[in-house]
């Protein structure tokens, strides 16, 4: 099989060589090219280039015309009409260049002939720095140089090593760039003081040179393999004894150590002799993590050190925590007895926590008699709780790892902003790049001495929205400023307190600041807008803060009337955290506006927010409505003082009345009188047609004669009621009839006799109506007898037959009754056939189970 390839082999580079042969033949078969003295020349030497024709390879038989030209890199430098052509090239530069003949007939296309390649270059320089190394005991051996220039010609290296017992070693390198040559021996570490000369020749046609003679022995070059299998244990799992273990080759007398934290650049550095594969370090902090990296060497003074080994990473064991926290606390007073605190605290540094807090542990007292109220264990970084207003408090933090606790932080819970004497005055703050620069004047010189200074800062946002985190920092009572670059963001405004602590006393200043400030990306947006007494009340939502691009400074709002084209009204508002609300009272009613708002920080003013378009409907100016009422209530004057309009209105008024708003009449038909004697309506029918024929009519009123047949005076009303009586031949007809109608429908003068009551005085109904008189003709209904008072029962749950109940202011009339005028009586609340006199008698008295009679059931 391996034959056969072989031959494979060969058969193809037998191929190859006979195609570039047969290339070669094919390129110069009219003619060749000869350059002298050589195709490799060194650089500023100048050659002779040569171009014919071979016989019979010209244009044509018959033609004389033969024109050669000489090209440079495809770059014209000879021609001459002949069968040959010569010419001195100098100046060519370091590397190849092409040189090419071509023929030319009478035609202009011009045909190869042939070429050449010359190459310009320098002699090798002598190899440099020629060392020679074995990697650990039982590597090769390898040699490296410095070649020095490049020769731009192929340059061969050959490496020759002798050594003990004339021993010789060779090899020869071939690549273009070569710099380095391995031996592929190993030297024997049994006769570590044996030397060795190394030697490196450079060879091209320029010329050679040779490198110094370089001699060495086994310990000389020798690098030890980096050791591996690297570890570390710490003894009781603690910090204060750590042992680093590794595995070394065996003839490693030396090692060298490193370590850093995993955050540092810089390295400890650590050097021991026959360590053997351990080492214990002594210094290492607790819960860090480390790097660790070893090296090694075969002797003290010869040789080199091996390469770093592979890093090892590892966290050292916790220890209790040291320092304190700092801590920091709000106070804001909920009601007339408590108060609620807020405490916050920066977490410990790695080097002060010392290991992974588990919690915070809060303990609450008073101050006065030290006596622990409360103790609670957290994971946050703040607590918050309610205490008394009264009273003195402190509170203690400390935080916790596996390992046990730090010292508490005490701190004494006071009115920070209560002491105004010592609030720093002249606070002021300035950006430069994303930091915050803050300056005060101390407090004056009644204020009690300054211990320290405390400058607090969090991101204003809106008001509705979470409060964000709390940052602070100290600074001693010698300065006066302080620069905020912790929690710091560009463009945010941010509300900055100095406080001034002494002893349980403080006091504050605040100042508004931002980190370098742009006009704000949005304006506000107006959410309502409310009407009130004649003013409207424009509320609106805050800009996000990330959109505010510094501290707001004002706010504007706009408004102008819909469709108008003037220039718009502007209201200027100094900013405030809230509410966030402005009343403006310049609108007029029944008017369309448009509204919208902007917002200025020190940069500019924000665009415009959405438009609202509101209407004002609030009360016009009084005149509008004075006017129309005085002029109404002088038609209406004018109206009433007529009797007819008069009269007519209080009918319509009257008929219009709902029958709920009408005094509630009994039915005689639910008498018992009327149940015990169904029939005698049969017999009893009063001359209905009779009476409605001959009842006067409201124009010529005929009198009424009433004939007293009482044992004493009864008093009659002259208030007229509403009639119901019908005229004759035309149905019923309403007619009410006032008091003034009924004077002017008698004489001038009233009868000196005339019966009188006043208006509105009740009477006993049943006591006026009646059956016929023995006075009275048949043909006049009109003439009403008044019934005895016995004719009414007297006993309990029936109307009382006496007339004590009237007043008694009334004058009663001495007259006899049949010399009474007669007068007109219309009646509204009983049937027109009960005014027919009853004449038959029967064997019991009528009776009402209930009777109501207003003053307004019979009127004269």
């Amino acid at each position: 099989m391996a034959l056969t390839v072989r031959a494979c082999y060969l058969a193809l580079i037998f191929v190859i060589m006979w195609l570039l042969v047969k290339a070669k033949i094919d390129v110069c078969k009219r003619g060749d090219v000869t350059v002298k003295p050589s195709h490799v020349i060194s650089l500023g030497s100048a050659v002779n280039i040569s171009c014919s024709l071979k016989p019979k390879q010209g244009c044509s038989q018959y033609s004389s015309f033969n024109r050669l030209i000489l090209y440079k890199s495809d770059r014209r430098i000879k021609l001459q009409d002949d069968h040959s052509l010569s010419t001195q090239v100098s100046g060519l530069p370091l590397g190849t260049t092409l040189f090419v003949c071509k023929l030319t007939c009478s035609s202009s296309e011009e045909i190869r002939i042939c070429g050449a390649e010359i190459s310009v270059g320098v002699a090798p320089e002598q190899p440099q720095n020629l060392s020679c190394t074995q990697k650990g005991e039982h590597g090769t051996l390898a040699c490296t140089w410095d070649r020095g220039q490049d020769t731009h010609l192929y340059t061969e290296y050959t490496l020759q090593l002798n050594g003990p017992k004339n021993l010789t070693w060779q090899k020869q390198c071939n690549d273009y760039y070569c710099d380095h040559l391995d031996l592929g021996i190993n030297l024997n570490p049994e006769s570590p003081e044996s030397s060795y000369t190394a030697k490196v020749t450079a060879i091209n046609s320029l010329g050679s040179a040779s490198s110094f003679p370089f001699t060495f022995t086994f310990l000389d070059i020798v690098k030890p393999l980096p050791p591996w299998d690297i570890g570390i244990q710490f003894v009781n799992d603690s910090v204060s004894r750590c042992i680093l273990q590794w595995r070394d080759e065996g003839m490693v007398l030396l090692n060298r150590l490193r370590y850093r934290p995993s955050n540092s650049r810089s390295w400890n550095m650590v050097n021991t002799t026959n360590a053997k594969g351990r080492h214990d370090l002594l210094d290492l902090k607790p819960f860090t993590e480390y790097e660790f990296q070893v090296s090694s060497k075969l002797h003290l003074y010869k040789g080199s050190w091996s390469n770093w080994s592979e890093s090892l990473r590892m966290q050292t064991p916790e220890e209790e925590p040291t320092g304190t926290l700092d801590v920091w606390y709000m106070k804001q007073n909920i009601d007339y007895n408590r108060q609620q605190i807020s405490l916050f605290w920066k977490n410990l540094s790695v080097s002060e926590a010392r290991g992974r807090i588990l919690h915070y542990q809060v303990t609450l007292m008073e101050a006065t008699g030290k006596k622990v109220t409360l103790q609670n264990i957290t994971e946050h970084t703040s607590w918050t709780w309610v205490i008394p207003r009264t009273g003195n408090w402190a509170v203690s933090v400390s935080a916790a790892n596996s390992k046990g606790s730090s010292l508490p932080t005490h701190i004494n819970i006071t009115d920070l902003c209560g002491a105004r004497l010592l609030a720093p005055r002249q606070v002021s703050a300035s950006s430069e790049g994303v930091d915050v620069t803050v300056v005060w004047e101390p407090p004056g010189e009644p204020a009690p001495a300054v211990q320290e200074y405390v400058v607090e800062w969090r991101e204003l946002r809106p008001a509705r929205s979470a409060l964000p985190p709390l940052n602070w920092l100290r600074a001693p009572p010698y300065n006066v400023s302080a620069v905020i670059s912790e929690n710091i963001k560009p463009h945010m405004c941010y509300e900055i307190r100095v406080h001034a602590l002494s002893g349980r006393q403080g006091g504050c200043s605040s100042i508004r600041a931002n980190s370098g400030h742009k006009a704000p990306l949005s304006g506000p947006h107006i959410n309502a807008i409310t009407e009130e007494k004649g003013s409207i009340f424009i509320s609106w939502d805050e800009i996000p803060a990330q959109e505010q691009m510094g501290c707001i400074l004002h706010y504007r709002i706009y408004w102008k009337e819909r469709d108008s084209t003037a220039q718009p009204r502007l209201c200027e508002i100094p900013y405030r955290v809230s509410p966030n609300s402005h009343p403006i009272d310049s609108l007029q009613p029944r008017v369309r506006y448009l509204l919208w708002m902007t917002a200025l920080t020190a940069a500019g003013e924000s665009p415009q927010g959405k438009e609202r378009e509101f209407c004002l409907q609030g009360k016009a100016s009084w005149s509008t409505f004075v006017v129309p009422s005085i002029c109404t209530a002088i038609i209406v004057v004018g109206v009433f003082s007529v009797r007819y309009f008069r009269q007519k209105v209080f009918v319509l008024l009257s008929a219009l009345r709902p029958q709920w708003c009408s005094r509630e009449i009994p039915d005689p038909a639910n008498s018992t009188w009327a149940k015990n004697y169904p029939t005698v309506e049969e017999k009893i029918q009063l001359p209905l047609d009779r009476l409605l024929t001959y009842w006067p009519t409201p124009k010529e009123p005929e009198p009424l004669v009433i004939s007293e047949v009482l044992h004493q005076v009864t008093p009659v009303f002259t208030q007229l009621l509403r009639s119901n009586w019908p005229e004759k031949g035309k149905g019923v007809q309403g007619h009410y009839t006032s008091e003034e109608d009924t004077g002017s429908s008698a004489s001038s003068s009233p009868p000196p006799r005339a019966l009188t009551a006043e208006t509105g005085q009740l009477v006993d109904l049943y006591k006026v109506l009646g059956s016929r008189g023995p006075d009275s003709k048949p043909g006049n209904p009109a003439s009403l007898t008044v019934l005895p008072m016995d004719y009414l029962p007297t006993h309990e749950g029936y109307l009382p037959s006496n007339t004590d109940y009237l007043p008694s202011h009334e004058a009663p009339v001495t007259e006899p009754l049949e010399e009474l005028e007669p007068q007109h009586i219309s009646l509204s609340v009983f049937p027109s056939s009960s005014l027919h006199p009853l004449t038959f008698s029967c064997g019991k008295k009528l009776t009402l189970d209930r009777l109501k009679m207003g003053c307004g059931s019979l009127m004269l």
